[in-house]
């Protein structure tokens, strides 16, 4: 992805400079060369400023074809992140479509001072930030061990005297290598604070290197996590300002192609904090006042003081408070809220992306959103939370069976209706393995149905790590002992092929003595020898 020079450009370039083939202080101009190519990105701002470009174009080549939407994982640390892009450059020979999501929610629980909380904008606002550098230093530095690789290859090559054809396809692999550094799609959260907070914020996350923020509709001082309740979202005009913070974020630091993923809260969201200021009809305050719950005033010498009334259609009416002054929306207006609020994200707020936060994962309820959105903008798409939060299981198995039902394949009697569909009894059963078939298919079906862009899954890696660790726990402190440890993660390390398993070379330890040998040469102290342990799995997972 990166647009560096070429090792032969480079190399040219310094001979020019250098025509004796070293610095004045000794050093070869290859080693240079080396480094120079090693060094993927000058600054995170460039890497937002190329990553934007990147989901651009695989936005406008989901337009042209819905079969090529995007992924990502959450991911918790830099580790986690690295490890991801690389098992799918195994995997895919490639990094394209593949992204990092960053989630608030894990900032929250795992990477904030105030320790483990619920994702409520109670972390520090540096820390997505943080994140955001630590991330695409463990990207860059999987670049630089993957490269002094090759440059080692080619190195031993010249040594052995090989032939200029050998050379040669190995300077093309270092040529036509493919950075680890993916977009990141940053969460912003509410944006900490009013529009100005939410600016500088933004201008924060994208110099850490985030090309795409991804805001979302609730009020930020009263911020839920989007599938619990409680939820309080703001007027569509207090959104839009947040947005255009965003965008002006991503204008100032030269990010012209920036991204902006609007969220809306709204479907699972029945308060809200304030009632906005209509000055004509069917403007956006109109729009959003008229889904109030209110009841009429008959008489209004009869409302009480300090009642707050409104006039609405020719009535007096008294919108539904609660003991802490939110407006109550009416029950079951969700949907048609979350469709205007996605028009006035994209039409007026100029957002990129919607992201729809549903109770459960259903693609037809999706689908139906999106084709209401999209008769008014065509190219309308979306990101879409594939939720630890749902019960997929037993989500997808109640489908199944309503879709049974209602197609008269089954009786009421031959499956059960509620949480005992759960049970591991129905994984081989035909609805079993239909609902399995479907949890297979789900993301190919809501992009090519439902305008899904981009698929990603908030917290798999919290929940990966939770499992992982009991997983080992329980056999090492059971009766396994080091058998749980070999038979769970080294061996499986070595058959897959996953770099880690060799973990100092994993962390630089090859990149630290190719550096001591550029400057110090046979005085190079290094750790590479014939003692280092590393040798006993030979050329595994390079």
């Amino acid at each position: 992805m990166s647009t560096r020079k070429s090792y032969t450009q480079i190399h040219a370039d310094l001979l020019a400079r250098y025509p004796e083939g070293v610095t004045p202080s000794g050093i070869a101009i290859d080693e240079i060369a080396q480094l120079k190519i090693q060094n993927t990105y000058a600054t995170h701002l460039d890497i937002a400023k190329e990553m934007a470009s990147v989901m651009r174009e695989d936005m406008a080549a989901y337009d042209a074809d819905p079969n090529r939407s995007t992924q990502s994982l959450g991911c918790w640390s830099g580790f986690h992140a690295q490890q991801m892009i690389k098992s799918v450059k195994r995997l895919r020979g490639t990094t394209k479509g593949a992204y990092v999501y960053l989630s608030g929610w894990m900032v929250a629980g795992l990477r904030n001072r105030f320790g483990h909380l619920p994702d409520q904008s109670m972390h520090e606002k540096t820390a997505v930030a943080d994140l955001i550098e630590e991330i695409y230093v463990s990207l860059r530095q999987a670049d630089e061990v993957a490269l002094n690789d090759l440059f080692k290859e080619l190195r031993s090559a010249r040594e052995q005297g090989a032939g200029e054809v050998t050379i040669n396809e190995i300077i093309a692999r270092i040529d036509a290598f493919e950075s680890h550094v993916v977009p990141i799609i940053a969460d912003i959260d509410a944006g900490f604070g009013n529009e100005h907070a939410t600016y500088l914020l933004a201008k924060e996350l994208i110099k850490a290197g985030a090309c795409c923020l991804q805001i979302e509709n609730q009020v930020s001082d009263a911020k839920q996590c989007g599938h619990q309740d409680g939820k309080v979202t703001v007027p569509r005009e207090d959104f839009i300002e947040k947005l255009r913070a965003c965008r002006i974020a991503f204008e100032e630091l030269g990010v012209d192609d920036g991204v902006i993923v609007a969220r809306t809260d709204s479907l699972g969201a029945g308060l809200t904090q304030k009632i906005p200021v209509s000055q004509q009809a069917g403007d956006l305050s109109a729009e959003y006042i008229k889904w109030l719950k209110t009841e009429e005033i008959t008489d209004i010498n009869r409302a009480s003081e300090n009642e707050l009334v409104l006039i609405r259609d020719g009535k007096t009416v008294r919108p539904e408070r609660l003991a802490n002054g939110l407006f109550k929306f009416q029950e079951g207006t969700g949907r048609a809220r979350v469709i205007e609020d996605c028009v006035a994200s994209l039409t007026q707020g100029g957002a990129d992306l919607l992201w729809i936060e549903t109770d459960t994962p259903d693609v037809a309820e999706i689908a139906g959103m999106v084709n209401e959105i999209r008769k008014v903008v065509p190219t309308a798409k979306l990101t879409y939370n594939n939720s630890p939060s749902f019960n997929w299981t037993l989500n997808l198995r109640k489908q199944v069976r309503a879709d049974w039902l209602e197609a008269g394949k089954i009786s009421e009697t031959d499956y059960p209706a509620g949480a005992e569909l759960m049970s591991a009894d129905f994984d081989e059963t035909e609805l079993g393995l239909e609902a399995d078939a479907r949890l297979r298919r789900f993301q190919v079906d809501i992009s090519t149905q439902a305008g899904v862009f981009h698929n990603l899954i908030t917290l798999p890696t919290f929940h990966m790590t939770a499992k992982a660790t009991d997983d080992l726990a329980r056999g090492y402190f059971g009766d396994d002992k080091m058998f749980a440890y070999v038979n769970t993660i080294q061996r499986e390390e070595i058959r897959r092929g996953i770099s880690a398993v060799k973990h100092q070379h994993e962390v630089g330890s090859d990149l630290g003595d190719t550096f001591k040998e550029m400057v110090s040469g046979d005085r190079a102290l290094k750790a590479g020898g014939h003692n280092n342990t590393m040798n006993q799995f030979g050329s595994a997972a390079e």
